[in-house]
């Protein structure tokens, strides 16, 4: 029987902390594994279920929500499929469900493609790919994209990584984000405006416990050091794991839900560079267009610190 996923590509490398491994799946180039001597660093979930709550999934060419999947350039009224019903959105871009195709394949890395067609309320022509690879402190994921079109296409990126470090309840990590402004959102999850954090809820860049909060939320305003901003759960004794990313991904969005299979009922946490918050085809905030021919190459990753092979 075939997975809900597609092909199972598993990755493996040894380092001076241990041995690495991950699974990558075809469907949505996703990260469905991801350990360190056998520790989970990503919550697995099982090779016959679909990813919940999108886990490890890519999102382009836009990541969060457009309101009622409409948007308008140089006149054009655009409509896209509504595919949050529930609140009658666009969500994740347009390779959620499709199968991506390896084009280079080593031990220790993949590269998957996929193209992006013209479709309804996406009238453009993309070819894109990721390329995952094991590194000696975790997993960089490089993505590239290409207009394969005559005419400049909006783009932007996003991923859904939720992060572990196997064998501490999730609720006990602390969480800090490199992230100086909150972006409000109405009963729709949609933006209203962004604030800064200073003496707010939601200020996390010297560290809340997991357990304490509830989130579904986007910050800005990354500040980052040397063109890399990185987000970090950290462990009682002193082991963490990071989302970092390039500076090209200038929002996070992060996620906490306790319904997450095989968690148990504790949290389990996505932290989820993006390049553009949600509404991006209209506001135009952190939207990139590429030209015909242009490509676009920016990459994240996932760090480990403090893990041994002792």
């Amino acid at each position: 029987m075939s997975a809900p996923t597609g092909e199972q590509f598993v990755l493996e490398t040894s380092t001076a902390s241990g041995d690495i491994q991950a699974t990558i799946t075809a469907v949505a180039a996703g990260i469905r594994t991801l350990s360190i001597n056998g520790i989970d660093l990503v919550p697995p979930y099982a090779e016959d279920q679909s990813p919940p709550s999108g886990a490890g999934i890519v999102l382009v060419p836009w990541p969060n929500r457009i309101r009622d999947g409409r948007w308008s350039h140089d006149g054009v009224d655009h409509q896209l499929a509504i595919s949050e019903p529930k609140h009658n959105n666009a969500i994740h871009g347009l390779l959620r469900y499709t199968e991506y195709t390896a084009i280079s394949r080593e031990r220790d890395s993949v590269t998957l493609s996929a193209r992006i067609y013209p479709q309804l309320g996406y009238p453009f022509l993309l070819g894109t790919a990721v390329h995952y690879e094991l590194v000696a402190d975790g997993l960089r994921v490089t993505h590239f994209v290409e207009n394969l079109g005559a005419e400049p296409a909006p783009v932007a990126i996003g991923t859904h990584p939720f992060l572990k470090i196997g064998g501490v309840p999730t609720a006990d990590l602390t969480l800090r984000l490199d992230a100086a402004s909150h972006i409000e959102v109405d009963d729709r999850l949609l933006p209203t405006g962004e604030v800064p954090v200073d003496g707010t809820e939601w200020d996390f860049r010297e560290g809340r416990r997991v357990g304490d909060v509830s989130l579904d939320d986007a910050f800005g305003e990354l500040s980052g050091d040397e063109g890399r901003v990185e987000h970090t759960l950290t462990a009682p004794d002193g082991r963490s794991v990071s989302v970092w990313a390039d500076d090209e991904f200038g929002y996070v969005q992060v996620y906490t839900t306790r319904t997450f299979p095989g968690e148990d009922g504790d949290v389990a946490i996505a932290i989820e560079p993006m390049t553009a918050p949600a509404e991006a085809f209209n506001s135009e905030r952190g939207l990139r267009w590429l030209g015909p021919g242009e490509e676009w190459e920016l990459s994240w990753g996932i760090r480990f610190e403090g893990f041994s092979a002792d």
